[in-house]
């Protein structure tokens, strides 16, 4: 392979040599048709809800674009800062989304939108600190873990308290499903760096009844109506009737880009969190095949990158982000066609949402960073 030809480094850590190449051209040719299948979405599906609103068509498409434009910036320089130099900044990353989610509660800068307050306005600036929190508890628990796996060891407390704290404030919002995400990201991060099936068990066990206890009202209330939308259809049940109304009116093929009904006033988050089923009816079958093709092949080639990584951090670090992409997207996916409660996640790379987008990107960065290093193969001698 090409890749082979470049110089070889060694490892300190795990002692495995290793070289440098180029980043992996899949993920990027991924990640673009994501992105440029997420604009066209938000293109058709954001201007009616624009033209409702007495607003340029374009307005959700050119704040799209900007935020594109910041969250490239930034991979571009992540994907060139070795993601080693990122080990130190666990900590302080975590102390800063803190921080961030606190001011969310109890600043006036809180933003209350549709009966949650997840978002702080500064400015013309409005932007979602617990999307932060996704890269933060990757990078913390992948510090954390490629130390060493002991998860009583007295050096991790602090985290744990950190941890526990984002996570009470992301539910107090209330957003059960990124503390679902969170939470599961960090399990299987566990798991990654050898921890024991048992404890992960043990945690589950105990998790369960607590989110069970945490669950409020109008959650529980999303709960029954998912098991049967039809008890409430004009409230509760009303987003979950209207995406399956796109996904069937969609049949094969699609209506064709631009043509659907749904996204005019009867799915009100048709650019955000539903923006699935508008790709469903306006593409069909076929398209959203493709779309979750695009996410299953970024897995891939994700846990690809983490299991050719030289180091311990890198691997961790790797499926953390690969992880917690792509099961973003599955709850996504399987929210908009009725498989999963209404949880209000978006759609990563696709979704109406510049916090979501930049840190999508972000991360995206470091992953492309990490498969540059890979751990160098050695072919054996021809024997005679």
């Amino acid at each position: 392979m090409s890749y082979q030809r470049n110089n070889s480094y060694h490892d300190r850590e795990s002692g495995n040599n290793y070289i440098i190449s180029q980043p992996d051209n899949t993920l990027v040719t991924v990640v673009i048709f994501l992105v440029v299948i997420g604009i066209m979405a938000i293109f058709s599906a954001g201007s009616p809800r624009a033209i409702a609103n007495g607003d340029n068509p374009l307005v959700f498409t050119i704040k799209q674009l900007a935020w594109l434009v910041a969250g490239v910036v930034c991979a571009s320089f992540l994907s060139r800062y070795d993601y080693k130099n990122l080990k130190g900044w666990a900590m302080p990353a975590c102390a800063f989304v803190l921080v961030l989610l606190l001011m969310v509660q109890f600043s006036p800068l809180g933003l209350m939108v549709n009966e949650a307050k997840r978002w702080l306005a500064i400015g013309p600036l409005q932007f979602q600190p617990s999307e932060l929190a996704k890269p933060a508890v990757v990078l913390a628990f992948a510090s954390l873990f490629s130390s060493n796996i002991n998860i009583l060891d007295e050096k991790k407390i602090p985290f744990y308290a950190l941890f526990a704290a984002m996570l009470f404030l992301i539910l107090k919002q209330p957003n059960l499903s990124m503390v679902i995400l969170l939470s599961m990201t960090s399990v299987v991060l566990y798991f990654v760096a050898g921890g024991r099936v048992k404890t992960i068990i043990a945690a589950l066990t105990c998790a369960i009844p607590v989110l069970a206890f945490s669950i409020l009202g109008y959650q529980k209330q999303r709960i029954i109506v998912w098991l049967d939308p039809q008890k409430d259809p004009h409230n509760a049940g009303y987003n979950i009737i209207q995406s399956l109304v796109a996904f069937a009116g969609g049949g094969f093929f699609g209506v064709g880009f631009g043509n659907s009904k749904q996204k005019l006033s009867w799915l009100p988050e048709g650019h955000t969190d539903f923006i699935f089923a508008v790709i469903a009816e306006e593409f069909g079958f076929l398209g959203c095949f493709f779309i979750i093709c695009l996410f299953a092949m970024f897995a891939y080639r994700g846990f690809i990158v983490a299991k050719r990584c030289p180091d311990m951090f890198g691997k961790l670090l790797a499926v953390g982000i690969t992880f917690s992409i792509c099961f973003q997207a599955l709850m996504n996916i399987s929210v908009a066609s009725s498989f999963l409660p209404a949880t209000g996640i978006p759609l990563p790379f696709i979704s109406y949402g510049g916090s979501s987008l930049f840190v999508s990107l972000c991360m995206f960065g470091v992953l492309l960073n990490i498969s540059k290093k890979r751990v160098q193969r050695i072919k054996p001698y021809a024997q005679y």
